[in-house]
């Protein structure tokens, strides 16, 4: 069984940067296509990256350019730099399986606040 675990999250000011990690463990092989998403309080859950074999990578539009991510097949991790950060992006990030998650980590907190 996939399990996932995420790390990286925190506290930074508008315009700040961070780095989303996330291992994955129990897998023969390279999970793809894998993807990050974050779930903000009162909102509906929100899939804002994906990483794709071949390296293609999709963003949705209001993290495109301030955002990459990136994945380690060797670590089998997968990674989210988040630059340029806004109040908006404050949620609880996860990575999981595109289109159908399996079982959900603990998720990594971005509070993005003055």
């Amino acid at each position: 069984q996939v399990q996932l675990v995420e790390s990286g999250g925190g506290l930074v000011q508008p315009g700040g940067s961070l780095r989303l990690s996330c291992a994955a463990s129990g897998s023969n092989g390279s999970i793809y296509p894998m993807g990050w998403y974050r779930q903000a309080p009162g909102k509906h859950g929100e899939l804002v990256a994906v990483i794709r074999r071949g390296g293609i990578k999709d963003y949705v539009d209001s993290v495109k350019g301030r955002c990459t991510n990136s994945r380690d097949n060797a670590k089998n991790a997968v990674y989210l730099q988040m630059n340029i950060l806004k109040p908006e992006d404050t949620a609880v990030y996860y990575c999981n399986k595109v289109p159908i998650p399996v079982a959900w980590g603990q998720g990594t907190q971005v509070t993005v606040s003055s």
